[in-house]
């Protein structure tokens, strides 16, 4: 009982008493132990310690914190201090920190590389005969390059073909050569190298599904293999005439090699050469059969190939050879039809597989949605989203891009609507056969409508010559619903442009345009100069004959010039050029053929109005829209409402958002443009014959319509939302050709403000005016 009570006034305070013992127990330890004296005569356990030292040499042990008197203990005074001095070392200067490479495409800094590269070996003679012919078989079917050898340069090379000369007649030289361009400019691109003749062959599809079946690490030779003749080289070689794949690790290990072999191997023939110098250093030989995957080819000597239905024909991969141009298409077509027919086979086995499934869901048939296979319709969410359809007859078309409520149907129009109403006779005969045999048929109504996640969607009512059996004939009236489904999308080779080419910015200046003129020169000061924007500013003072007269007394641009001369002044290293032209017209075409001759072929010029607000994101997009031989891009700029209609009792926004009430996208103005000094030179040089014939060509065209019929550019007409311009009460030239000044006209009532706006003020008015 007392040992549990004494335990109970311990248990609170012992870890006191055990934190109190422990601190001067460490306190204790700690304790740094001093010697009187470290005498060198003293025996035991010391003295074996100070053997190693000099006598007399150690003085007194002291603590670490305390401080020396200077003497020692026998009273010798010790030696004066001698401090070392330490030469202060400039720290080695740091290399700047390396810049950080980044590669154009992320597939080259992934590292991922095109499939399929293919290169053809063709001659002086057969270059502009056979060459072409597999350049217009092949290379549309490739999602890689193709590029053709040959041994001597020709004058003139055939149009679209990569064709590269190596200057050597000599066949092993120029299949030496031909191996190291790979090696040299695209072995890092590519895992895959088909290699062949101009009189071979190739069937693209069947090719590329082989590639794709092969891993891209194999060392692998792999064709139409052959032995060799004499020597004692083990293996086989791959005849060049029906092509021969090679791998890219194949390459790689054949690259420290390949001066070897051009000395040490001696052959007549170029794919014997390579197949005994793969062997030498490799030690890889040619197959025709990989893991299930075979490469097959197939002769055609003597033999015509067009009523050959065996397997080999079938399934082969290249034919060889082939003698001239008109077989290779022909070979081609035949190819393509062979394809066509195994791909309508697929979809339907694909689609009768789908049917089969859907009788499993719990709606049955019914969730395999008409056509099976492609997407279902688009389904509206408000009375905004519903599609329209467009009606039409075998004549007319009752929806105009133009806005007129009736057109004549032509050009692609009209092609789509005959082959719609060929294809669904087709149709009714392969479902009604034999019984029924439809004929003569007759486009009653017929209604379209594009659908964006299907496709173009068509309904006919058809009147039809129906004849049965026995031979009885009837007029009869059916409706038929069609589809013509998108296809897969596919990416559109472009050529690369940059955001650093610089934009020359061409404004036209009217006298009564000279008060605006002032205001764009601020916005551009503010937005392009002071940022250091790669980009030139030109104006053009247009003088009419009255003006030019009085220009050295009462210029009509002094002050704007006065405003050029103080903005150069304030940026000493922009400069402002002005042009003065004299003219009567008012078109932008003849203005611009001064300025295109003043510039060279090379120059991006942006066309834009006083109006215009310029800034460093739409001139991006100008120089990324623009493409020289390719494309010339017209924007449509954002034209905000006039604020007395929009705003009327509050104050205009300094930048308004982008919202229905602030604006809208003018599609009538055509005036803002980003072109090629080239590509408009060409356009004037097409039109050159029209304008023989009809002088007035260049006062009643203006520049967009000039480049939609000249140019044969792809015309980029799209919204742009950096591209803004504040409200302003045009007047529209009456100078103008008709359908300008039209578009003119409509396009300043449509800036006054929306409908539900110009409403409400009418609204206003009249409850004003009644009270």
């Amino acid at each position: 009982m007392r040992l549990s009570m004494l335990m109970s006034l311990i248990r609170p305070t012992g870890p006191i008493i055990v934190g109190i013992s422990l601190g001067f127990t460490l306190s204790l330890l700690s304790v740094t132990w001093v010697d009187e004296s470290c005498d060198s005569n003293r025996t035991g356990a010391t003295d074996e310690m100070l053997l190693a030292q000099p006598p007399g040499s150690l003085k007194g042990a002291r603590k670490p914190s305390s401080i020396s008197t200077g003497t020692h203990d026998n009273g010798n005074i010790e030696g004066e201090f001698e401090p070392r001095i330490v030469p202060y070392k400039k720290p080695a200067q740091q290399d700047p920190p390396k810049k950080v490479f980044r590669a154009r495409y992320a597939s080259t800094e992934l590292g991922i590389r095109e499939h399929l590269f293919v290169a053809v070996f063709s001659s002086k003679t057969t270059l502009s005969t056979l060459a072409v012919a597999i350049n217009r078989t092949l290379k549309n079917h490739l999602d890689g390059r193709l590029i053709f050898f040959t041994p001597t340069r020709n004058r003139k090379l055939p149009h679209g073909m990569f064709v590269v000369a190596h200057e050597e007649e000599r066949p092993v030289p120029n299949m030496f050569q031909s191996i190291r361009y790979l090696l040299e400019h695209h072995i890092a691109e590519y895992d895959w190298f088909y290699l062949a003749q101009d009189d071979t062959y190739t069937q693209p599809e069947r090719l590329k599904t082989l590639v794709s079946h092969l891993s891209m690490d194999l060392l692998l030779y792999m064709g139409l293999p052959g032995k060799f003749i004499g020597g004692e080289t083990q293996g086989k070689y791959c005849h060049g005439g029906p092509g021969f794949l090679l791998s890219r690790a194949l390459l790689l290990k054949l690259q420290p090699f390949l001066e070897h072999c051009r000395t040490d191997i001696i052959s007549v023939r170029p794919d014997e050469w390579l197949g005994r110098c793969i062997i030498d250093y490799t030690g890889t030989s040619c197959v025709d059969e990989y893991e299930g995957l075979n490469y097959h080819s197939f002769s055609s000597f003597n033999l015509d190939l067009l009523t050959v239905e065996n397997d080999g024909f079938q399934t082969a991969i290249t034919i060889h050879p082939v003698t001239s141009a008109e077989l290779m298409y022909r070979l081609h077509k035949q190819f393509s039809e062979i394809e066509l027919q195994r791909t309508y086979e697929e979809i339907e086995k694909l689609q009768s597989e789908i049917k089969n499934v859907s009788e499993m869901a719990v709606d049955g048939n019914r969730s395999a949605l008409w056509p099976i296979g492609i997407p279902p319709p688009f389904e509206p969410k408000s009375r905004f989203e519903v599609l329209r359809w467009d009606y039409f007859t075998e004549e007319h078309l009752f929806s105009c891009v133009d806005g007129a409520p009736k057109c004549q149907l032509i050009g692609a129009d009209r092609d789509d609507v005959s082959d719609v109403i060929r294809v669904a006779v087709e149709e009714l005969n392969k479902k009604y056969y034999p019984f029924v045999q439809m004929s003569a048929p007759r486009l009653v109504n017929g209604y379209r409508r594009f659908d964006h996640t299907r496709g173009m969607e068509y309904t006919l009512d058809l009147q039809l010559q129906a004849t049965s059996e026995s031979g009885h004939q009837k007029s009869i009236a059916h409706r038929v619903h069609l589809v013509r489904p998108l296809s897969q999308l596919e990416i559109i080779p472009m050529p690369y442009v940059t955001e650093a080419t610089r934009v020359h910015v061409l404004l036209p200046l009217n006298s009564y345009e000279s008060q605006v003129a002032m205001r764009f020169l601020d916005h551009c000061s503010s937005n392009l100069l002071e940022t250091g924007e790669n980009a030139g500013l030109n104006l053009l003072f247009i003088y009419e004959p009255a003006e030019a007269q009085k220009v050295s007394s009462d210029d009509v641009f002094a002050d704007v010039k006065a405003k050029v001369a103080a903005i150069e002044q304030r940026y000493p290293s922009v400069k402002v050029s002005w042009i003065s032209i004299k003219t009567e017209s008012s078109g932008v075409p003849r203005i611009l053929d001064i300025v295109s001759r003043k510039h060279p072929v090379d120059t991006l010029f942006l066309l834009v109005t006083a109006d215009t607000i310029l800034n460093s994101e739409f001139l991006n997009r100008c120089r990324m829209n623009a493409i020289s031989g390719r494309q010339a891009f017209f924007p449509i700029h954002f034209q905000d409402f006039d604020p007395r209609v929009a705003t009327p009792d509050q104050a205009s926004p300094v930048s308004p958002d982008l919202v229905r009430e602030a604006g809208h996208f003018d599609r009538n103005v055509f005036e803002e443009a980003c072109f090629y000094n080239s590509d408009y030179m060409l356009s004037r040089t097409q039109m050159a014959g029209d304008l023989q014939e009809n002088e007035e060509l260049l006062e009643n065209l203006d520049l967009y319509d000039m480049f939609v019929q000249y140019s044969g550019l792809h015309v980029f007409r799209a919204v742009e939302p950096a591209l803004r311009q504040a409200y302003r009460n045009r007047t529209c030239d009456p100078r103008l050709n008709e359908d300008v000044f039209h578009r003119c006209l409509q396009s300043t009532v449509e800036a006054r403000g929306s409908r539900s706006q110009l409403a409400m003020l009418i609204f206003e008015q009249e409850q004003s005016n009644s009270t």
